[in-house]
């Protein structure tokens, strides 16, 4: 098979691993920097050129989208989908995930487990809507933050009506949640692949930090978790439409809550903590699955 990788960066360690499972398998892989693609958008003959060279003949494509380039690694992802190729991960599965509230929205309407949640932009009264999720000490979320950035815990009503003020004063939309105090600063992270969660962690904040990503210092072991957990991923993954998935799971007094649903989740944090070979899991299921025009939405959407 020939498997194009879209990816800004080929030494991250994500790329790599892909690279690696993908040759070790007998497969051409080929790292493709998202930003370099252009295409020409023509009925009948879709194309995608990529310095110089018109990009023909793969059978799968694997995504690796940052978030800050959603936009245009979607519209170039949803070019390979309408010239037949098959995607791990879909344009528009990718694209539901990364928006936060439309991805909170589909995950309640199907009564997955979520903490409680507001949405606001400009509410006429603060006090009301930190009282809707329960009072201090609760969560506050800028709506297009990653990886922690944008993050902030508010322990008491008036540094939570502090920083709502300052977010509506730049005049960006936010999320304020439930703080779930008994995950003491952990949660879980549960690696879904088809129907399979095949690898999970345990994230734990470092000391004195609530927010429990790898990127901020927070440490991974190796954890067993329950059959609803391993459920609510599994369905968590679907609802989004992902094939491969990094579902953020909390262990509330309410049971699982689903915190994020990831559609890039990185190799390097899972694989050290499990052991398991995730990326050559990744390419069994491509090498099971990937079939010429096997899009769902044809790149529509």
């Amino acid at each position: 098979m020939k498997i194009a990788i879209l990816s800004r960066n080929p030494g991250l360690y994500s790329t790599r691993r892909l690279v690696e499972a993908a040759r070790l398998r007998g497969h051409e892989a080929r790292v493709i920097d998202v930003l370099r693609c252009y295409m020409n958008i023509t009925s009948h003959a879709p194309s995608i050129h990529y310095k110089g060279d018109d990009l023909i003949g793969f059978d799968a494509v694997i995504p690796r989208i940052g978030a800050s380039v959603t936009f245009y690694g979607t519209a170039v992802l949803r070019q390979f989908e309408m010239m037949g190729v098959y995607p791990l991960n879909e344009s528009v599965a990718i694209t539901r995930s990364r928006d936060k509230l439309r991805s909170l929205q589909l995950l309640s309407r199907k009564g997955i487990g979520l903490p409680i949640t507001g949405f606001a932009h400009a509410p006429d009264d603060i006090e009301d809507l930190i009282e809707m999720v329960g009072g201090a000490p609760l969560v506050i979320k800028l709506l297009e933050g990653t990886q922690g950035i944008g993050v902030v815990l508010a322990e008491t009503r008036q540094a939570a009506e502090s920083v709502v003020e300052a977010f509506m004063g730049l005049q960006v939309n936010i999320l304020i949640q439930e703080y779930i105090q008994e995950a003491k600063g952990s949660d879980i992270r549960c690696f879904v692949v088809g129907e399979k969660v095949v690898a999970a962690m345990k994230r734990q904040a470092k000391e004195g930090e609530f927010r429990s990503n790898l990127h901020r210092g927070g440490t991974a072991n190796l954890i067993r978790i329950t059959p609803e957990e391993r459920s609510t991923a599994v369905r968590a993954a679907r609802i989004m439409g992902l094939n491969v998935a990094g579902v953020d799971i909390l262990r509330s007094n309410h049971g699982p809550v689903v915190m994020e649903v990831n559609s890039s989740p990185g190799l390097e944090g899972i694989e050290a903590a499990t052991g398991k070979d995730i990326a050559g899991m990744v390419i069994d299921f491509i090498e099971k699955n990937a079939v010429a025009g096997k899009t769902r939405t044809r790149g529509k959407g």
